[in-house]
């Protein structure tokens, strides 16, 4: 399917559901793993804004591995509790950053990061498949709204490949 132009509202409840439409949109008729992250990466590339990076991680034995991504160059393996997405897997949780900076052991994939968010991608025991990961170049750019639309997002995507 070639990609259709849409116009995201500029309310974040309204945004959200339509983003998760266009996941559903662009991943509906896929099984693979790869090609269902890397459309996933595309449309949340395309559709938020004042971002710089957004990608996704995924658990490999005792590392998460740089899975499909839009963004620059970034950093292929992540070990269990290190950086912000290693936490995120450690803790099962999301990890809304607003400040990188301040963040100990922060990663960076691009420079120009100042804020960040990461998403588990949770499978039907809690297990951690992946991580989302999104950066962006505005200090406190994500907020409750973001987390939980994303959140959304990350069950859609764990379910869509394997949770």
């Amino acid at each position: 399917m070639a990609y259709i132009p849409v116009e995201y509202p500029a309310e974040k409840k309204a945004f959200y559901t339509l983003l998760l439409e266009q996941l559903k949109l662009y991943t509906e008729n896929e099984t693979d793993r790869t090609a269902i992250l890397a459309n996933a990466s595309a449309v949340l590339g395309v559709a938020l804004e004042q971002i710089n990076w957004v990608g996704f991680y995924l658990v490999q034995g005792e590392e998460l591995v740089l899975g499909p991504f839009q963004g620059k160059p970034a950093v292929s393996r992540i070990a269990y509790g290190k950086g912000v997405c290693g936490a995120g897997w450690a803790q099962k949780r999301t990890q809304l950053v607003a400040d990188v900076h301040c963040f100990p052991g922060h990663i960076a994939c691009d420079c120009n990061s100042n804020s960040e968010i990461v998403v588990p991608l949770l499978d039907g025991k809690g297990e951690v498949l992946g991580i989302l990961d999104i950066d962006s170049p505005v200090s406190g750019r994500f907020d409750g709204d973001d987390l939980d639309g994303l959140e959304a997002a990350a069950t859609f995507l764990a379910a869509k490949i394997g949770g």
